[in-house]
C-alpha cells in the first residue's frame, strides 16, 4: 500500500484533525484490501493484467463528488 498522504483541502490547507486523519486512513486501508482482493480474484479467473488496472483506474476517474458546490 503507498504511504499515505498528508491530506489537503481544496485551498491546499493540510487537514489536521486526528479523527478525519484516522478515518481517512481506515478507508484507504479497506479500499486497498478491497481491490487487491478484486485483483487478484480477476487474475485467478484468467482476465488481462492491463484491463484490470485499466478498469480500476476508469473506475476511480469515474467518481462524482456529491458535495460540489
Amino acid at each position: 500500500m503507498p504511504n499515505m498522504p498528508k491530506w489537503v483541502d481544496d485551498q491546499g490547507e493540510v487537514v489536521s484533525c486526528t479523527e478525519k486523519i484516522k478515518v481517512m486512513q481506515q478507508n484507504m486501508e479497506e479500499l486497498h484490501q478491497l481491490a487487491q482482493d478484486a485483483f487478484e480474484d480477476g487474475l485467478l479467473m484468467g482476465c488481462s493484467e492491463t484491463q484490470l488496472r485499466h478498469y480500476f483506474a476508469d473506475l476511480v476517474a469515474g467518481l462524482t463528488n456529491p458535495y460540489r458546490r
